[in-house]
């Protein structure tokens, strides 16, 4: 028997530390997710407390769109008139020549006998809202509104009419703060406006806006103050050349339609008065 027969075994064991022990970083992803949440969290609560009704609902309009964010035109001259099947602002029509909205001069018809008779007319009625137009603009030559008038005044031309918009500036109102008591400002621009309007025999609409107010009140007064201020333009509307009868519509929107990005600016403080088109 040798000598190493009874030599005692010994037996070596490996410790393997797997994951890396304290060092892992699998905990440090589950924080960054933590903080992540968090900072939305506070980010969320902070813009409930510093935006308007009317600003959350944009918000939240922006990340649920119920219209199509982008406009492509299939450039042609076929049913959709050169706009896309995704466009809302133009409804889709059919027809040849003279019934298309944007017909190119090969497929261009004559139409039927009365339409050179209708587009006579329409350029007429043009032109005469283009004569009103320049009469109320501060760029014409033969203007009527002068300086201090014009900064208080934007016209526009729509299928609507002749849109004439009368707003407020920061300390130079139409009506005094919170009522519908016109300022002599607005009573001169309605005096103004309605001896231009002795130029054509269109007939007439008002509408009514006002601004926001940073606080949520139990009884919102915006209806009723943009209405109230809009019937008080017809009534300073019988006291010049403009007949009664002419104004076909009164209405008030509130602070539903702002004209600028801050709903609460004084600019959103304003009047339509609206020439319409005989044609509408």
């Amino acid at each position: 028997m040798s000598a190493n027969a009874n030599a005692p075994i010994i037996i070596k064991r490996k410790k393997v530390v797997k994951g890396g022990g304290h060092h892992g970083g699998a905990w440090k992803v589950a924080y960054a997710d933590f903080v992540t949440a968090m900072m939305a969290f506070f980010m969320l609560m902070w813009l409930l407390n510093a935006t308007t009704e009317q600003q959350r609902k944009g918000i939240a309009d922006y990340f649920s769109p119920t219209i199509p964010l982008m406009r492509i035109s299939g450039g042609g001259d076929g049913s959709f008139g050169g706009d896309s099947v995704f466009t809302e602002e133009t409804l889709a029509q059919n027809g040849t020549g003279a019934t298309m909205k944007s017909a190119s001069a090969g497929s261009a018809a004559e139409g039927s006998a009365g339409s050179g008779k209708d587009k006579a007319a329409s350029d007429a009625e043009e032109k005469q809202l283009g004569q009103v137009e320049d009469a109320l603009s501060a760029f014409s030559g033969e203007s009527t509104v002068s300086d201090g008038f014009a900064k208080h005044i934007v016209t526009r031309v729509t299928d609507e009419g002749l849109i004439i918009e009368l707003f407020d500036l920061a300390g130079d109102p139409l009506f005094h703060k919170g009522t519908n008591e016109p300022t002599q400002l607005v009573e001169d621009l309605v005096f103004m406006i309605g001896q231009v309007f002795g130029m054509v025999q269109n007939e007439v609409a008002i509408n009514g806006f006002t601004r926001s107010h940073p606080i949520v009140l139990a009884q919102d007064p915006e209806w009723d103050l943009s209405s109230s201020r809009a019937h008080q333009i017809r009534e300073l509307f019988a006291s010049t050349d403009l007949a009664e009868e002419r104004i076909q519509r009164v209405a008030g929107f509130a602070d539903r339609k702002p004209s600028v990005a801050n709903p609460m600016a004084p600019r959103n403080n304003r009047l339509e008065i609206i020439l319409l088109r005989e044609s509408r």
